[in-house]
């Protein structure tokens, strides 16, 4: 049985403890210690994109990362991009049906937005290809991030 070790994560802009065994992957502390729910597990083996963070501001499939790998990152759920633009492009664009995969997607978006704000349909095709939905055709999620994307003047 292995031990548990006591350190901090930086999350959503606050210092939070957590207690975890050397094998837990950081989805599940966000979920069960921190009671971020907003990262789904979903395929659980970094297929899917429904447990989707963001992790130093890079996308990250938080089902693949070890806890005690998140000591000394920086750490953003989708509970922490409360009123964020992709969120509300997302309402604005129906980008989402039953839900369950949407802060995966909204995560991507919004990282994409601060990483390339002037995105080419090709780079926005190929961020969109890290996360699956069952429910939609992508096209209505594909808009909303081009919505918030930085436009060229002409």
């Amino acid at each position: 049985m292995s031990e548990k070790a006591s350190f901090r994560i930086h999350v959503n802009r606050e210092e939070r403890d957590v207690l975890v065994r050397p094998a837990d992957t950081l989805l599940y502390t966000l979920r069960d210690q921190l009671g971020l729910t907003g990262a789904k597990p979903g395929c659980e083996n970094g297929d899917c994109g429904a447990c989707t963070i963001l992790v130093d501001g890079w996308p990250t499939k938080s089902c693949m990362m070890l806890s005690v790998e998140a000591e000394g990152r920086s750490i953003t759920t989708i509970e922490g991009l409360t009123e964020s633009p992709v969120q509300k492009a997302f309402l604005e664009h129906w980008g989402f049906q039953c839900g369950y995969c949407t802060s995966g997607f909204i995560m991507n978006g919004h990282a994409l937005n601060e990483i390339h704000p002037d995105a080419s349909d090709p780079l926005v095709e190929n961020w969109l290809q890290s996360n699956i939905c069952r429910c939609t055709g992508y096209q209505e999620i594909k808009e909303a991030i081009q919505s918030v994307l930085a436009k060229p003047e002409f």
